[in-house]
Formats: structure tokens, sequence, C-alpha cells
């Protein structure tokens, strides 16, 4: 036996990030500097707000843990960059206005963070660089989504794996791999974004079934053809669990771009 005492229970996944080289990359790739709003969320004990803040950008940390979020409140109380508060990364309220997340947030709530940042067409996420499970780093990340929510998720925002990180980055050290994610928007106007939602549901009621068969028969108006498909870059025989997030992208862009305007009717009749 080592002598060392057993690493305390840590059910909700929070370990820290304390590698600073490593916050000050997540930093710099996110862009957070001159005034940028950036939400911490998860800040712990705060590492990645104070870098934040030492960047020049505002801060809002998001803490749910009552003593973590009372550390951060007086370690960052003379700090007007610098906002804590209090709440739950799943429940606080996203700024109206177009923001960046720079965070290591617990593992187990990723998939709930990415629900809430890349689900909703409301919310102005400019840019992300999460710590994550690497596992979820990976499948996130895959070209192919793996089911209608991931590949809304992904036709609409562009997620780049970008290095796996080591478990000495972390207090405590976590038990499974990590890796850092990059997020970016990719640009689709609503009318497409609309398009891409109705395809989506139709074509995941039938994952194993050919593009063209599922496709063709949506409810949505210009709905994709064989012509459209190909255009895409998607072969119309492939399956839809074959169609990766580029190609759903562009897939959602060409009928929006393509529709010809609604007919305005013959005056003389009206």
């Amino acid at each position: 036996m080592s002598g060392r005492r057993p690493a305390a229970p840590n059910p909700a996944g929070a370990h820290f990030l304390h590698d600073r080289a490593l916050i000050s990359q997540l930093v710099r790739a996110a862009g957070a500097r001159d005034g940028r709003l950036v939400l911490d969320l998860g800040a712990g004990s705060g590492a990645i707000t104070a870098r934040l803040a030492e960047a020049g950008a505002r801060v809002i940390a998001v803490e749910r843990d009552p003593r973590l979020a009372a550390r951060l409140r007086r370690r960052f109380d003379d700090d007007p960059r610098v906002r804590v508060v209090e709440a739950d990364l799943r429940q606080v309220k996203l700024p109206h206005r177009e923001f960046l997340v720079v965070a290591s947030p617990p593992f187990s709530l990723t998939t709930a963070l990415c629900r809430r940042l890349l689900g909703d067409p409301g919310v102005r996420l400019a840019a992300a660089e999460l710590i994550i499970q690497d596992g979820a780093a990976r499948w996130l990340a895959s070209p192919r989504p793996r089911d209608a929510e991931s590949a809304w998720w992904t036709a609409r925002y562009e997620v780049r794996l970008a290095r796996t990180v080591s478990a000495a980055s972390f207090t405590p050290p976590p038990s499974v791999a990590a890796a850092r994610l990059s997020i970016r928007p990719r640009p689709m106007p609503a009318t497409a974004q609309r398009q891409l939602r109705v395809m989506l549901r139709a074509a995941y009621r039938r994952p194993g079934a050919r593009a063209s068969t599922v496709l063709a028969n949506t409810a949505a108006p210009g709905a994709p053809g064989r012509r459209l498909l190909i255009r895409a870059g998607i072969d119309p025989g492939a399956l839809v669990e074959q169609i990766t997030a580029e190609q759903w992208h562009r897939l959602a862009l060409l009928p929006a771009a393509g529709r010809p305007p609604p007919r305005s009717g013959n005056p003389e009749r009206r």
C-alpha cells in the first residue's frame, strides 16, 4: 500500500484545470480579449476566469457550488471585469448578445452543456473552447453525426478535436482521458436552419434508409431531390447515417439559396 488516502468521491465529475499553458491556449484560441464577453461555465477555483480577465475580457464566472462561488466572489471582488454568478450551467440565463465560452465544465454535464449552447438557434455563441472527456469530444467531433440531435449541432457548428489533455492538468486528476474541443459557428440563415431541422427529423426516423428515399419525402417546401443531394456532395444511394455534418450543412443551404421567391399573384385578379 502507498499509504495515501483514497481519493474523495467526485460524483459530479468536477476536475479543476490548473495547467496555465493550456489555459492560455484556450483564451488565445477563443479570441477572448479587448472587452469580449466570455462565460466560464463551471468556474471552480477561478483559474480560467483569472486568465480571461488578465487578457482584457469581460467574464461571467458561473459556479453552482455555494462554497466555490463564495471563494470566487472574494477572489474577484475588486475586479470590475469579473461577475460571479452562483447558478447551474444547465439553467443559467445566457446573454442576448454575442458571447464566447472558455470552460472546463464537469464531465458529467457535457451533453447538457451542448444542448444549451448548440441546440437553440437563438443562442449567439461566437466561439467555444472546452475541456471535456475525451470520448465525448471524439463523438462530437466525428464527421458523421450519430443521431438527429448531434447532426443539428454539428451541421450548424464546426466542432473540432484540437488535442488530448493530460490527467496531470487537473486537480484531482480524472480517471478518464480529457480533450480540448473547439467550436465555431457555420454561417446559416434562419430559412436554412428551418429546412435543416425538417430534413433531420425525417431522415433520422430511418437512419439506415437511403438518403434519396427519405429526404425526397420530407414535408418541407423544396425538399431535396437527387440533384440537390449531388450538389451537396451526397451520394443519393448513401444511407442517412453515412451523411457527414459538412454535407448536412451544404444541403440545408442549397434549398434556401436556390428556392425561387414566392409569386406575388396577378394584381388584376385581386
